[in-house]
């Protein structure tokens, strides 16, 4: 069997990472002073494991809303001499001044910090301490970490800021002293973000050895000082960088660059136009290029070939065809192209291996795959695209479309307009058209990141696209491994009293499936979380709004599913004035036949539990089963629920019966005259997980009436679903059962043909198996 997408499984690494940093005490730690988290005194981890074990706790921490942050983890790596510390990853803003102070003695060679908007000027000191060392640096959106905590421009001291409470750094306080000096063996650096104040020139100046340089948003006064890496940079990234003639002429200089990118965010926001003058500029003098962005410029019509010539022959990436005339001097095929919101991406012939664009299905996915680290404004627009082509046409690359989705749905799970554009694609990508091609561990990962979602934002378009998206499972099957945090965040939804109607009709829903066909333990556990009570609130609210709709009716159902055999359930709807809201909704809907038959099947429930019995025991509830014992409605539902209820109760005998009217007698004549007009042969909306409480109602002669009912019951399920039923019929001993039905002198006749008919319906549509336990039954 071919594997599906997505299907590859974890490395051993992977796992035993995961596994160690789920159970530090038990693995590699122990607590020590103030519970504080200490590394055992004979572990030695070299630098590959405790990259992994560093990264992998960033990640989890990020993603993983059950994993348990660590506040001493970073002390764990302070000491080089039992762990070896060399590529560190940090993103957003829970990382502080004291973590990164942590590893301040390790050699880092790579130390990437994006977004960490918790870090100050003092961890502009902390990264003095890697200067001999560290080769790659990214600050990329720190725009805190050049400015002091706290106190009034330059006032604070070195003394003071070491042990200043954490806080939000000061923006008047800017960091003036720091700068690149000593940082020689320093290659790769991302200042993205630089803020304004900072002189991009100074800071910069002593480093002599750059081959790549990243400068995203940064304002470039003067332009001449890049030159002193002419014959170095490989690499330069000037994104929303306000262009200029005399930018342009100092990047042409620096022939030696591989990949350039003069990109903007958008169009609209640019007065500089690209012309074909300046791309014949840079095609020429960067004969080195191999990657170049020019997204979000605009450009001049004179820079592509005629449409009719466009149009000649398949597309090619020959730069002779080229469809854009200053490409056509490459030497070769670009391996990437960057022309996302340009009119460049819709010509025929482009020279580039990758291009970015919003054309077809292909340059949307380079833009996600392109942007999502870095422009999180970029890619929720190519997200936005990649929904519609999954909504209105077809994705034909379903398993790179739904992990670029993921991946950026977790890089930002903070960026409200990746969530929504995110969870609304993945509604799609995971529909039934694209089902059969996922694996599971791809859908489960699909499951994480809607998850986040709905824990991160509570506005409406994020909640709706995440419940629509869990809609698309197999329910409760495919939640069941985040069973407990999915019906925790689906009663956060229902909580509020006023919802929006939808997502209340859609959480219902879901809670509905989830609590049917699951484990006891399952039921009970999310009966504690307060499940009962919401669906009662909500239930109290429709009365209250006199509409009953399609939440009223999950409501019940969901009652009903979750009070199966599960007596503390059972105890909580009656505590939570379960019983006054079945005899209000009665009332003031009394002809709706799927509300009737969902609350009488709620009610069978609570009749099975014996310790709750008294409790339906009075005049007005008995005299209101025996009315529903004559409804029509649903079929024979809504009757045969009101007759199982009464059978429980009968079963307790007459002397529990301390009531005048109606008598019991009336009541079980009324239960066989109920029974007697049963067509035996219908089709039920109904589904037994066992036949337990219907059961004990056999073998019997306190109430003859509770034997027949559950006979009739019996027969009809075995017949009209043989496959189904008589198996477990069979599993729970019912062959003996029937067996003693025909024994006992005080079973009817008419109960002893239907107990007869059942035990001959599972010998003839049953296994050999089956035939086989039948005849051993009447030897």
């Amino acid at each position: 069997m071919a594997a599906k997408a997505g299907d590859n499984p974890d490395s051993l690494m992977t796992l035993a990472t995961a596994f160690c940093l789920r159970n530090l005490r038990k693995t590699m730690c122990y607590q020590g002073y103030r519970n504080k988290l200490c590394l055992r005194s004979d572990i030695f981890l070299p630098s590959e494991i405790c990259d992994k074990l560093f990264n992998t706790y960033m990640e989890l921490v990020h993603t993983d809303s059950n994993f348990e942050r660590q506040e001493s983890f970073f002390q764990l790596f302070s000491d080089p001499r039992s762990t070896r510390l060399t590529r560190v990853q940090l993103r957003e803003d829970f990382m502080r001044d004291r973590d990164l102070e942590a590893i301040r003695k390790q050699d880092l060679i790579e130390l990437h910090l994006t977004y960490c908007n918790g870090l100050s000027a003092r961890s502009l000191k902390t990264l003095t301490c890697f200067r001999e060392t560290l080769v790659s640096l990214c600050l990329f959106g720190c725009s805190h970490i050049f400015y002091r905590k706290g106190a009034a421009p330059l006032a604070s001291t070195e003394d003071s800021e070491e042990d200043e409470e954490e806080g939000p750094a000061s923006r008047h306080a800017l960091e003036r002293d720091f700068n690149f000096q000593g940082f020689n063996r320093l290659r790769l650096l991302k200042l993205g973000g630089l803020p304004e104040e900072v002189d991009a020139e100074t800071l910069l100046k002593p480093l002599q050895a750059l081959t790549s340089l990243d400068l995203s948003g940064v304002q470039l006064p003067r332009t001449a000082f890049l030159t002193q890496w002419k014959d170095r940079l490989a690499s330069l990234v000037l994104y929303n960088v306000d262009l200029s003639e005399e930018l342009v002429n100092t990047v042409v200089e620096l022939g030696n660059l591989r990949h350039l990118d003069i990109s903007r965010e958008s169009r609209r926001a640019s007065k500089f136009k690209m012309t074909r003058k300046i791309l014949t500029a840079i095609v020429q003098r960067l004969v080195n290029l191999v990657s170049l962005d020019i997204s979000g410029h605009i450009m001049l019509d004179n820079c592509t070939v005629p449409h009719l010539e466009d149009a000649m022959g398949r597309p090619s990436i020959e730069p002779c065809k080229s469809s854009i005339y200053p490409f056509q001097e490459l030497k070769r095929p670009l391996q990437f192209l960057g022309l996302y919101d340009t009119t460049l991406c819709n010509v025929t012939h482009i020279p580039a291996y990758k291009v970015t664009g919003s054309k077809n299905e292909d340059q949307v996915l380079n833009a996600i795959e392109a942007y999502t680290e870095f422009r999180p404004e970029l890619a929720h627009r190519a997200i936005n695209q990649l929904f519609d082509i999954a909504r209105i046409q077809h994705c034909s690359q379903l398993l790179r479309a739904l992990q670029l989705v993921i991946a950026a749905l977790k890089c930002h799970k903070y960026d409200k307009s990746i969530q929504v554009t995110g969870s609304a694609a993945l509604f799609y990508l995971t529909n039934t058209e694209y089902r059969s091609d996922q694996s599971v561990r791809l859908r489960r990962e699909v499951i994480h990141v809607v998850l986040n979602g709905m824990e991160q934002y509570q506005e409406v378009t994020v909640q709706r696209n995440c419940c629509l998206t869990l809609c698309n499972f197999s329910i409760p099957e495919e939640l069941e491994f985040q069973y407990s945090r999915v019906n925790l965040l689906l009663l956060k939804i229902l909580e509020p009293a006023r919802q929006d109607e939808s997502i209340q009709r859609i959480a219902v829903h879901l809670c509905n499936a989830l609590v049917c066909q699951v484990d006891n333990h399952h039921k009970e556990a999310v009966g504690r979380m307060g499940f009962v009570k919401t669906m009662l609130n909500l239930i109290q609210k429709k009365l209250q709004d006199r509409m009953c709709d399609q939440v009223m009716e999950f409501s019940w159902s969901a009652l009903w599913n979750i009070t199966d055999e599960t007596p503390d359930n059972c105890q909580m709807f009656l505590n939570c004035r379960g019983m006054s809201l079945f005899l209000e909704c009665l009332e003031e809907f009394p002809d709706k036949q799927e509300l009737h038959r969902n609350m009488l099947g709620l009610l069978g429930n609570v009749a099975e539990v014996k310790a709750l019995r008294p409790q339906l025991l009075t005049p007005q509830f008995i005299t209101v089963f025996s009315n529903l014992l004559d409804s029509k409605a649903d079929g024979i539902e809504v009757s045969y629920n009101a007759c199982g209820v009464l059978s429980h109760i009968m079963f307790d005998g007459p002397e529990v019966w301390s009531m005048e009217e109606p008598r019991r007698d009336m009541v079980m004549d009324k239960m066989w005259d109920a029974i007697q007009s049963w067509d035996v042969s219908s089709r039920r909306n109904i589904n037994y997980r066992s036949f337990e409480p219907i059961l004990r109602l056999l073998p019997q002669g306190i109430s003859p009436v509770s034997q027949h009912w559950a006979t009739w019951a019996l027969f009809n399920l075995v017949s009209v679903y043989p496959s189904k039923y008589c198996p477990l019929l069979i599993k729970e001993g019912g062959i003996t059962l029937l067996e003693k039905v025909l024994e006992l002198d005080s079973s009817q006749e008419e109960t002893k043909d239907m107990a007869s008919k059942s035990y001959w319906q599972m010998c003839t549509n049953g296994s050999m198996y089956n035939f086989f336990l039948c005849f051993l039954a009447f030897s």
